[in-house]
């Protein structure tokens, strides 16, 4: 009996701690509910309502959406704001991507200084994004700026300009920017799908006669699926949710001429600044818009994933 009794004692602790280990999710179960689950809920509560300001009205329904679809000057602004986040997404997919997915090859063909090399292309990802925004305002800057000073100083002074007061340049400028920002990131992400492909298969298929090009598109590719999903995912969510690099360089306004204007942009000059960028604020159409965005989001990256990954090569 007394060893029975000092083996319950003894379970009784070891339950206690299961118990405790199953409670150390809660604070970030908690952050999670708090600053994500709750906001979107929110958004998609105040979209059904009117507002005077900041003042809830009538309950209206979906009449904040089809205002943002079908009433000028908010369906333009929207459509316009939609095609800059979608050229947004092609730009860093080819660019950024293209780049880092080059750079990763590259060290992993194990060539002289790879250490120093992924350190040194990291580094721009290791600063704030509105430092990097006022860094770069401050090279494009058309009168003192570093890039039109190199220009002239090489002899290109015709192609100096303003680039961003320019609506021609202005969007390409910062969509480059944010990919000069991002390529060590995704550089790194391609490195870890480099390396997680088993050398004998790469030997496998030098044994078949696998080279170069053939190598790379028919081997490596399909092997590296899974870096590549994680890629294009997030290339696509951090394109629609483009805000800090475009208002650390050019504001809440879109300019020049809403001509890097984005989703995010929009949506806080309409919750925040007035719907045509002064004035009273539209929370009910900002909180629509921002619904909006929410579904694009979600929806195209859950279809992204269930298309690529059947496409993924198992090994």
């Amino acid at each position: 009996m007394g060893t029975i009794a000092t083996d319950s004692q003894s379970i009784r602790p070891k339950r206690r701690r299961s118990w405790l280990i199953h409670l150390f999710p809660l604070p970030a179960l908690a952050i999670y509910l708090v600053f994500l689950v709750y906001p979107i809920f929110s958004a998609f509560v105040y979209s059904l309502y009117d507002w005077q300001g900041i003042k809830r009205g009538a309950f209206i329904g979906l009449k904040n959406f089809a205002t943002l679809f079908t009433v000028e000057p908010f369906n333009e602004m929207f459509w316009n704001a939609l095609s800059h986040n979608v050229l947004y997404f092609v730009v860093e997919m080819v660019v950024q991507n293209g780049i880092g997915f080059m750079l990763a090859f590259f060290i992993y063909r194990k060539i002289r200084g790879a250490g120093f090399l992924k350190i040194a292309y990291f580094m721009p990802r290791l600063l704030s994004v509105i430092v990097i925004g006022f860094l770069w305002k401050l090279i494009f800057n058309p009168n003192y700026g570093a890039l039109n000073s190199v220009l002239t100083s090489v002899g290109l002074a015709d192609w100096a300009k303003p680039w961003l007061g320019d609506p021609d340049t202005a969007l390409m400028a910062i969509i480059l920017v944010n990919c000069w920002f991002g390529v060590g990131f995704a550089m790194l992400i391609f490195l870890a799908g480099l390396q997680s492909i088993p050398e004998e298969l790469i030997e496998a298929a030098r044994l078949d006669g696998a080279r170069g090009l053939t190598m790379l598109w028919r081997i490596i590719l399909p092997l590296c699926m899974p870096s590549i999903t994680i890629m294009t995912v997030f290339t696509f969510i951090q394109a629609f949710e483009a805000f800090e690099l475009v208002y650390a360089m050019q504001g809440s306004m879109g300019e020049p001429f809403y001509s890097t204007d984005t989703l995010a942009v929009y949506f806080y000059r309409m919750a925040f600044g007035g719907s045509g960028g002064a004035g009273e604020t539209a929370l009910g159409l900002g909180s629509a818009l921002a619904v909006v965005l929410f579904i694009i989001v979600a929806s195209v990256s859950a279809i992204s994933v269930y298309l690529m990954r059947k496409r993924e090569v198992q090994h």
